[in-house]
């Protein structure tokens, strides 16, 4: 299934026209997003789909796009998740996964703007997959994993270096949680309808320039160890969602570095999910 927050509204979408949930079901799931992160829905989801009649629907405008998960109650993020990246990090190769947050508040849509506060110039790009957990869970197996998880989305990890690794401390929490710092979409699939949920494809561009790509398949920690080693002492809930790492290209590691202005469009593709347009705006 590909799940979509279009106008603020929950829709499934059948090629390229939109099946308003509320409506289809005669008000028995709710017009909330949200409800398309709660796995308990979806085999009534999956059946609006199969009694729906895909003519008579709208045709999506990519415009009307907003988060799929527009009110996770928690975004974990992963460091250093592709050799590539800690490679040109200068790091050494994590021996379990080094994790941090990323506040709701960051949380946007796939073609709103990402919005430089005036006077910082090193706000940087990082092109992740993110999974969006199902179920409430604690405790689960890495086999187990892929049952509890409602979909995946593309993301953008968004971060001031300069606050970033401000001295004494560093502040990765702070420096990637800014309004905007985490637009996620366009939208969710379900994670059956990926050939191999372990390898998915992903992509990022800045002004039309290739600058990352990457595998799921070349994660230190796949998603199904991650999520269980998470999950060994913090309950996830449906609608969580874990940005799961980035490859190696981030614009701090380049000579030189390559940082986002105004006026530049960043682009996040996921094969077979889509691709994020956000524009970069001072202000």
């Amino acid at each position: 299934m590909r799940l979509a927050n279009v106008e603020g509204r929950s829709s499934l979408l059948v090629e390229q026209r939109v099946l308003d949930v509320e409506q289809a079901s005669g008000g028995a799931l709710a017009s909330d997003p949200m409800v398309l992160s709660d796995l308990g829905h979806h085999d009534a989801l999956r059946v609006l789909l199969e009694t729906g009649d895909p003519e008579g629907l709208p045709e999506l405008d990519p415009a009307s796009l907003g988060p799929p998960v527009p009110r996770p109650s928690k975004v974990v993020a992963i460091a250093l998740n592709y050799r590539s990246h800690a490679e040109e990090s200068n790091k050494p190769i994590p021996d379990e996964p080094h994790l941090f947050a990323k506040f709701p508040n960051c949380v946007t849509g796939p073609y709103d703007p990402i919005r430089i506060p005036p006077g910082l110039d090193m706000i940087d790009f990082e092109t992740e997959v993110v999974v969006v957990i199902g179920r409430r869970c604690k405790g689960i197996e890495p086999a187990a994993v892929w049952d509890h998880v409602a979909g995946v989305t593309g993301g953008q990890d968004i971060s001031d270096r300069g606050e970033q690794f401000r001295p004494p401390l560093k502040q990765f929490t702070m420096a990637k949680s800014y309004d905007t710092f985490g637009p996620i979409g366009p939208v969710m699939l379900s994670p059956d309808e990926l050939a191999d949920p372990d390898d998915i494809e992903l992509f990022g561009r800045l002004e039309g320039r290739q600058m990352q790509h990457g595998r799921t398949s070349d994660l230190i920690f796949p998603v199904p160890r991650l999520v269980a080693w998470l999950n060994r002492f913090m309950t996830f809930e449906p609608g969580d969602l874990i940005f799961t790492g980035t490859p190696g290209g981030t614009g701090e590691s380049r000579t030189p570095p390559v940082f986002l202005r105004d006026g530049m469009v960043l682009e996040t593709e996921i094969a077979g999910i889509g691709v994020m347009r956000n524009p970069c705006v001072e202000g």
